[in-house]
């Protein structure tokens, strides 16, 4: 039974094209950061890349081959696609998936969260339905079982786009659980989407020297010096659900046609 963490990656973003490559302090950009936070954790056996088939991406797999780490390479859209493909490919029974803009990602939670899956019969287990921690340190735990129902049976745009829609959106048909906070945090965000958000991470990483960091450190951070926060605190955050909903709504129509 092997625990493999899928890191989805591409050049491609919407918001802030080439994140990933982007530099949070000189020679360690966006990617780095999410590699090596991830690489704490105690529960997991295997690290994969999963990115596209683009052109674009060939930077994405010398990174990788540079880290010495998996790298798998898929479709750009169907992501839900990619994901099954990739953890068939390296035998993956319990899936994490963490995308590439969580270059602050807390391997405590991460571990805590595998941890709360492998101790009971859950065929998914999240820590933001609904959020309770801050925005960067969310983490998805399912089975493989529950990634091939779901890469069988969905038709949706954002079923494929987002993996995991599908199995959220049929809870009668998986067994889903949510991990919360003892405090709500969700106002705080440390996710990379925007300039905005990137500056904020090259400010928490310049000023806290011990790695990996962790959301404690950060928190006590934002206490010292409570302007941080304020740095990203604009940064609109739905843009990529509305545009998932309209894609739906598109291929709905187009469905009905017929």
């Amino acid at each position: 039974m092997t625990t493999g963490c899928i890191i989805q990656a591409r050049m491609g973003s919407t918001r802030l094209p080439g994140k990933v490559m982007m530099d949070v302090e000189k020679g360690k950009h966006v990617l780095y950061f999410v590699i090596n936070q991830l690489q704490h954790c105690k529960l997991i056996d295997k690290i994969i890349i999963a990115t596209t088939n683009l052109e674009e991406d060939n930077k994405i797999v010398e990174c990788c081959n540079d880290l010495d780490i998996n790298c798998f390479r898929g479709s750009s859209n169907d992501v839900l696609d990619r994901y099954y493909r990739c953890a068939k490919e390296y035998s993956i029974s319990t899936i994490v998936r963490i995308p590439s803009d969580k270059p602050l990602i807390d391997p405590e939670i991460v571990d805590h969260i595998i941890q709360v899956f492998k101790s009971n019969s859950y065929d998914c287990v999240t820590n933001f339905l609904p959020a309770t921690f801050p925005n960067g340190t969310e983490v998805e735990v399912f089975s493989f079982e529950a990634l091939q129902s779901a890469w069988k049976n969905a038709e949706l745009p954002s079923e494929k786009e987002h993996v995991t829609p599908y199995i959220y959106s049929h809870k009668d048909r998986f067994r889903i659980f949510n991990v919360t906070n003892s405090e709500d945090l969700s106002q705080y965000r440390w996710v990379v989407d925007t300039i905005e958000d990137l500056n904020l991470v090259q400010q928490i990483v310049s000023k806290i020297k011990k790695r990996p960091i962790l959301m404690k450190d950060i928190l006590e951070l934002f206490k010292k010096e409570p302007q941080l926060p304020e740095i990203n605190k604009n940064v609109w955050r739905e843009e990529g659900n509305i545009k998932s909903i309209k894609e739906d709504e598109k291929y709905l129509k187009s469905k009905n046609k017929f």
